[in-house]
């Protein structure tokens, strides 16, 4: 078998029933993770680069961002566990050799997440004016926490839409559309919010002033960035899958877009679990910053450049994890459990070396990466030390994320559920009640890296068994 064929080649070998020698596994892992690991930090850079240009507002403002940036990470996990579970049947029925059963299906998941995605924006509109009393915070920062957060539920039938439609590109392996067009939603999302936040002012470019137009909406100007430049990609993401890709482009057939009870069920089985944990791994860390925000402004603030910053590390992660539930869907569609579990383990090893190298340079230049996000000393040097603590977990983490992405791609997602839920709420809860009493936001982070570490080993004992190599579809 010839050791040069290119990444479509290498996935019909798997469709096929033919071998790939190590090399060729390594490098068809690689050539999907890519993409995706370039589309996850570029989005992380850019959220970074929002996160200044809010953390130049001042520490209210920050603090009012970074207040509801964990509970719209919810409601965004919910949609896109939900969308899951079309996507991983998706990928199953290519594996098998079954495209035309595929598209199908992709018609019936943008009718039925579209509509799921009404009902969660529905829901947060309703909830926007209560969550930041909820969530304990001073008087003074609610009301834009409100604003940001209804702005940013406004938006959600299009950020569904760029999910569904992403999602789907990935479970056939197409890594490098979304990825492209998720990185212009990064650019663009920094050119809006440029516009948006600051108000008109005098600029000097290269010793000449000039006057730059803008809008001076501040945390709605923030929020205005980010759902507009997510609204342009949606409608491009969509209309690849709907009449580009090779394999999935609904132009190729006819077929109903009425959902098919059966389909719905399974997606079901497998999203719920994934949703529920999402949902409660996120409450615990909404729960988190509620035990954070009593402890003021500037450590609300780190709290949130904090993690920002890291995310750049564990990006990488998930950019391997979305390879990994692609790879492991098709090698089981096509019943190839060996091949699968050898993909397993090499998306894992690489992406704990990879998030290690992350890490290092992490820890040597956390001051400087909370300097670009904040101009307060306070925050800076409180979100640094924490950084560093957390550094030490990252390749446990790695194992965590790509591991999940592993089971996803498996249709395998209560026991992760499960072991998710324990190792948050008992761990990582029970540790920060406790720690934060005599070492404040320093000693949350801590408890955070303990958690990341024992959720890391867990999952590397269950991926050694072989209890989650297993099909969904028929």
């Amino acid at each position: 078998m010839g050791t040069h064929l290119n990444k479509d080649s290498l996935l019909q070998l798997i469709r096929e029933g033919q071998p790939l020698s190590s090399g060729q596994q390594l490098r068809l892992t690689f050539s999907l993770s890519v993409p995706a690991i370039l589309a996850n930090v570029s989005a992380m850079v850019m959220q970074f680069i929002d996160a200044a240009m809010v953390g130049q507002l001042g520490a209210d403002d920050s603090a009012s961002v970074g207040l509801m940036g964990t509970t719209a990470w919810l409601f965004e996990g919910v949609l896109t566990s939900f969308a899951a579970g079309y996507a991983v049947q998706v990928a199953q029925l290519l594996g098998a050799k079954r495209a035309a059963d595929a598209r199908q299906l992709v018609r019936q998941a943008i009718v039925v997440c579209l509509l799921f995605s009404l009902l969660m924006a529905g829901l947060g509109l309703v909830l926007c004016g209560r969550l930041p009393v909820w969530l304990g915070a001073e008087p003074h920062i609610r009301p834009n926490a409100t604003i940001y957060f209804g702005t940013f539920m406004l938006f959600v039938p299009f950020f569904m839409l760029d999910i569904v439609a992403s999602s789907m590109l990935r479970s056939s392996g197409n890594m490098r559309v979304p990825s492209a067009l998720n990185i212009l939603m990064c650019v663009l999302d920094v050119i809006f919010n440029f516009f948006l936040i600051f108000p008109t002012r005098q600029i000097s470019v290269m010793g000449h002033t000039m006057t730059m137009p803008g809008a001076g909406l501040g945390v709605m100007g923030a929020a205005l960035g980010t759902a507009t430049a997510g609204l342009v990609v949606s409608l491009m993401m969509m209309y690849y899958l709907a009449f580009r890709s090779k394999e999935l482009r609904l132009t190729i057939d006819s077929g109903s877009f009425k959902p098919a009870w059966g389909a719905f069920k399974k997606a079901i089985k497998i999203s719920a679990p994934m949703g529920a944990q999402h949902i409660m791994m996120c409450s615990a860390s909404i729960v988190i910053t509620g035990i954070v925000a009593p402890l003021g402004s500037i450590a609300l603030a780190a709290n949130s450049f904090g993690i920002t910053a890291e995310s750049l590390c564990y990006m990488s992660g998930y950019g391997i994890a979305d390879a990994a539930t692609a790879l492991i869907g098709q090698s089981l569609g096509a019943g190839r459990k060996r091949l699968t579990r050898s993909f397993a383990w090499i998306n894992v090893l690489s992406g704990m070396v990879i998030m290690g190298v992350m890490a290092i340079l992490m820890y040597v230049f956390a001051t400087e990466l909370m300097g670009l996000m904040s101009p307060v000393p306070e925050v800076v040097e409180l979100g640094a030390r924490c950084l560093r603590v957390e550094a030490w977990a990252e390749p446990l983490f790695a194992a965590a994320i790509i591991s999940y992405g592993v089971f996803a791609g498996a249709g395998y997602t209560l026991v992760p559920c499960g072991i998710n839920l324990v190792s948050m709420w008992m761990v990582r809860l029970g540790l920060s009640a406790i720690m934060v009493k005599s070492m404040g936001l320093y000693g949350v982070w801590m408890a955070m890296a303990i958690e990341l570490c024992f959720r890391g080993t867990v999952y590397l004992l269950w991926l050694s068994s072989k209890r989650w190599m297993r099909t969904v579809i028929d």
